[in-house]
């Protein structure tokens, strides 16, 4: 979205997963959609700026951290792809932690003589997605590839402090407040489409994935107890689970209500469970709806979605937010316009 919205036009996009390729094709109707891994994607566009986000799995908090995971090096598959393409830019996006790993040393290497990127100057970049509009503070490293000059890092727009002149971050009540507080839907609606040659779940608008689930009156006691800001420490004993009694200290987040007025916390793919992170509403006795996630995320109100409840569930987390994609883009295209 941040691209298209910043006056690049999408041509083509390479998507393994089935749910997240039908969303793709939903919301950019005019660009060619290829469903398959990114190995077998031939023919390739020329095109100026080729955008991807290999999978993180090996680098984030939340995996393992394994070093010998093969999805590490799904980054060459898509370094293939800017050769073939004879783009002037490319832009890969991961984990933070992905800035400090071997892989990323690796590319590095290749922009060297002789390499796959030789030609291309290398930016390696750490950005706060709450710095350029979104409500939510997510870490991401931002690696821009250019063959027409230094590109540089986007200015940020919004601070924490509002210092020189910049706009206050954006908060979750900015995001979500004029949602219903009440959702009673946990379901979406009996709604299908054809991709592919499959019949897929949607294409839902915001409304339709505003939906929550069922829980156990044990939850509902438990999320009663837990003040905004607070998390699992605010529960009485009889309330905690046994391994929360054991660990007094760490898993700050867990069972972590939102606060109203402050970015929220990086929204990842099981935002619903409040058990895995800061998920409850800041004044309602639930975890974020996919739709209050989405807007978190900062997706707007036209997009749409398509999927099973986990698997639209899977892409909001998995997500660059598209505040953060536009301030790379616009950066992109100041540097692109000049040179052309």
């Amino acid at each position: 979205m941040g691209f298209r919205d910043s006056g690049f036009e999408v041509v083509a996009a390479v998507e393994n997963n089935l749910s997240a390729a039908a969303t793709f094709a939903q919301n950019f109707p005019s660009a060619t959609v290829y469903n398959r891994d990114v190995q077998y994607y031939r023919d390739v566009d020329n095109v100026d700026v080729v955008v991807g986000g290999p999978p993180c799995q090996g680098f984030s908090n939340l995996g393992l951290r394994d070093p010998k995971d093969p999805r590490n090096r799904m980054w060459r598959r898509y370094v293939r792809v800017v050769r073939k393409s004879d783009c002037s830019v490319f832009v890969l996006e991961n984990v933070d932690r992905f800035a400090d790993s071997i892989e990323t040393q690796a590319l590095l290497r290749e922009a060297k003589p002789g390499g796959l990127l030789e030609g291309f100057t290398l930016e390696i970049y750490r950005l706060n997605s709450a710095d350029f509009g979104a409500p939510q503070r997510r870490l991401r490293t931002i690696i821009i590839g250019s063959r027409i000059g230094h590109i540089g890092a986007p200015k940020p727009t919004h601070s924490a402090t509002r210092a020189d002149g910049l706009q206050p971050w954006r908060t979750v009540s900015d995001a979500i407040e004029d949602l219903d507080w009440t959702v009673e839907d946990t379901t979406l609606p009996d709604s299908v489409i054809e991709f592919a040659g499959k019949r897929i779940p949607g294409a839902f608008s915001l409304q339709d994935i505003h939906v929550g689930r069922r829980y156990t009156q044990l939850s509902l006691d438990r999320f009663a107890h837990v003040k905004e800001g607070g998390n699992r420490h605010d529960l009485p004993e009889e309330l905690m689970s046994d391994c929360w009694k054991r660990h007094k200290t760490g898993s700050g987040d867990v069972m972590g209500r939102l606060e109203w007025d402050k970015p929220s916390v990086t929204v990842r793919t099981e935002f619903f469970k409040p058990e895995k992170g800061r998920y409850l509403h800041p004044h309602m006795d639930r975890a974020l709806t996919h739709a209050e996630a989405a807007r978190l995320q900062g997706f707007g109100d036209e997009f749409v979605w398509c999927g099973s409840k986990i698997q639209i569930a899977k892409m909001i987390g998995n997500a660059v937010p598209p505040p953060l994609a536009a301030a790379v883009a616009k950066q992109v295209a100041k540097i692109l316009s000049a040179a052309n």
